[in-house]
């Protein structure tokens, strides 16, 4: 895998076809519902390529996705740190470093994760703190990139001492999945799954059915002896976790929100 030649990366601005289509897919949606003023052009032409410019999809998708933020962000408002605290608590998550491409990094331990010890409704407002939290670090990255602009972010998921009956947890993966695929589209752009146990596989197969396509192919298995170098030529040294022989210290979500 060359870590340089991936889509629509940092400073990939579109072009005049596809801002049409923007400007009439606002056109259609803005029609049937009136909030949709309050989205920017960048966010439209992100649904725009979940479904590959088709604008019929694209309104679909979109209308449900004001939908659900009425419901789930009334008032636009941020979920806080105190309708979390639960998940903060077990320090599975990180948010701190970009790639080489700019995109701000999540770390993720899945071993840390006990769906024993977790409510579902907590855990999908946690999926969308995590989201916004991540997509308020990308606006900042923008406004100070100088033109270049980025609307992705990267994951490394760490499955060391993952185990199928205290972590698995399929409910929640499905909820997080359906959550970042339909109403944070074209966020993801790259996720390191590492220190894979073979267990976490018949996991995969049951999870991997409810990701789409576009998504399918941002998930990257990375094999123990091809660690260092993968990391190491997506992120740079003062970005890589120390865990990993890079330099950056994580920092507890819990302290960095409060």
């Amino acid at each position: 895998m060359d870590y340089c030649k991936e889509e629509h990366l940092a400073g990939d601005d579109g072009d005049v076809t596809e801002w049409k289509k923007v400007a009439e897919l606002r056109r259609v949606v803005e029609a049937q519902d009136p909030a949709c003023k309050e989205e920017d052009d960048y966010s439209l032409r992100r649904f725009l390529r979940a479904r590959d410019h088709n604008i019929s999809k694209s309104s679909s998708m979109l209308l449900k996705y004001l939908q659900w933020k009425r419901e789930f962000k009334p008032g636009n408002r941020a979920i806080a740190a105190d309708e979390v605290r639960n998940e903060l608590a077990q320090e599975k998550l990180y948010l701190q470093g970009h790639d080489r491409h700019g995109r701000p990094l999540i770390y993720l331990f899945g071993a840390r994760h006990f769906p024993s010890r977790r409510d579902l409704d907590e855990f999908k407002r946690f999926v969308v703190f995590i989201l916004d939290q991540t997509c308020a670090r990308l606006s900042n990255s923008n406004s100070n990139s100088g033109g270049i602009r980025q609307e992705k972010f990267a994951a490394v998921a760490d499955l060391a001492g993952w185990g199928y009956y205290a972590n698995c947890d399929i409910r929640a993966y499905v909820a997080a999945l359906e959550i970042m695929q339909n109403y944070y589209p074209e966020r993801l752009g790259r996720v390191f799954l590492i220190h894979v146990p073979y267990v976490f596989m018949a996991a995969w197969k049951i999870v991997y059915p409810f990701i789409d396509d576009n998504t399918k192919k941002k998930f990257v298995f990375v094999a123990d002896k091809d660690l260092e170098a993968t990391l190491r030529e997506a992120i740079d040294e003062s970005n890589l976790a120390e865990e990993y022989g890079g330099k950056l210290k994580l920092v507890s979500l819990a302290t960095m929100v409060s």
